[in-house]
């Protein structure tokens, strides 16, 4: 019998047969995988970058977003707090943003006319196409003065078992402007897969985990931050085994053999040998090839310190574990060299200052809230831990010329 694929697809009439059929085999039978069939595009509008944080921290979703190396931000689009704004720290709250959106305004101009003058225009070429050919070259730099308060849209698309779990994290999140996003994709993935998200509510476990974690700093002295920052990358644990275990998990796929005993037989072979087997599992790999999954057996955990633009970049790389600290003014900020060379260094740093000012103020009486004025440039702590093939991924995406300056470091 000739072996055949085609695509059937299932109309149910109504939404009430739907959700009968979903109800029965998602909830009665316990059948969670059935909600992956369902798949739902949601486009969020005017969020801040800090809420981006919690909704793109589910990992197995697609996300396209408003990107900040190729796009300008308009004046004084960024978001504030219901319970900052009632409060009597609201004038600074708007006059810090305020100053760092009308910097970041003012920067455009003069890194363009630096820019300009390392990468002239070809002949013949369009004032749109130059700008187009030159505008990440300094929109890059420029976007350190945005505050994660910035207003921004992002794309998901994602199974309803993943929209469920998001929705349950959102709800759980200290932020305010979280949970009314939570809200809100509750309401729209109730109206289209009533049953498969209708149990999606506030994780009590989540939700204390947060509450605890605001307290540490109130009930334990100061750790570590402060220190100085010169080590700024630290391997904190790997492997010391890890290509022998790699080779071995290569030879245990087709050898027939228990990987204790093709872990001798790695540990055995010499040098020349075990080349050998290297170059037969990773030889011939091309350009755009993934390299076979026995990488993932070997893991590296890394304490990075690094700025939150460059962080934004990073956590698009959802499959491995990211433990980021809360975004603070209490590591400084990063100045790049454009800044020095456009002639625009002190108008940069004295926005930075304002927003550390603002920060610190703010942070005493509203711990979360006071991060939405805290810049791209700021420095972040984030633990990472991964395997070598989703190091492999990043070490080709992240190095190339046109990736990140502060990520390619």
């Amino acid at each position: 019998m000739k072996r055949t694929c085609s695509i059937s697809i299932k109309t149910f009439t109504d939404k009430r047969s739907r959700s009968t059929s979903y109800e029965k085999w998602v909830v009665g039978y316990g059948h969670a995988s059935v909600a992956e069939h369902a798949v739902l595009h949601i486009a969020l509008e005017n969020v801040s970058r800090l809420a981006i944080e919690c909704i793109e921290s589910n990992r197995l979703a697609s996300y396209t977003e408003k990107s900040t190396r190729y796009q300008k931000w308009n004046p004084n689009s960024f978001y504030t707090p219901a319970n900052v704004a009632a409060s009597k720290h609201n004038d600074l709250y708007q006059h810090a943003c305020a100053k760092l959106f009308d910097t970041y305004q003012k920067s455009l101009a003069p890194l363009k006319a630096w820019v300009e003058s390392r990468h002239p225009r070809h002949e013949g070429e369009s004032e749109s196409k130059y700008d187009g050919r030159i505008r990440s070259k300094y929109v890059d730099n420029c976007r350190y003065l945005l505050p994660a308060s910035s207003l921004a849209n992002v794309g998901m698309t994602a199974n309803a078992r993943v929209i469920e779990n998001a929705i349950r994290k959102m709800l759980s999140h200290p932020l305010t402007e979280v949970r009314e996003i939570g809200e809100e994709v509750k309401k729209v993935a109730l109206g289209e897969t009533p049953t498969l998200v209708k149990y999606a509510d506030r994780v009590p476990y989540l939700a204390d985990v947060q509450n605890r974690k605001s307290e540490i700093p109130k009930s334990q002295s100061p750790i570590s931050n402060l220190q100085s920052l010169e080590s700024w990358i630290a391997l904190n644990n790997y492997d010391t085994e890890g290509e022998n275990k790699f080779l071995a998990a290569f030879l245990y796929r087709f050898g027939g053999m228990s990987f204790e005993d093709a872990f001798d037989v790695v540990k055995k072979m010499s040098d020349d040998q075990r080349t050998a087997l290297a170059h037969d599992a990773l030889g011939g790999l091309d350009k755009y090839d993934a390299p076979i999954r026995e990488l993932e057996h070997i893991t590296y955990t890394f304490d990075v310190v690094m700025d939150q633009g460059a962080y934004f970049e990073l956590k698009r790389h959802r499959m491995m574990t990211q433990t980021p600290q809360r975004l603070t003014a209490d590591l400084s900020w990063a100045t790049p060299s454009a800044f020095e060379f456009a002639n625009f260094r002190n108008e940069y740093e004295s926005a930075m200052q304002i927003a550390a000012e603002a920060y610190h103020t703010l942070a005493a009486d509203f711990l979360e809230e006071a991060s939405y004025v805290v810049p791209n440039g700021f420095n972040r702590r984030v633990l990472m831990t991964l395997n070598l093939r989703q190091a492999f991924a990043l070490c080709e995406l992240r190095t190339t010329p046109g990736a990140h300056f502060a990520v390619r470091r």
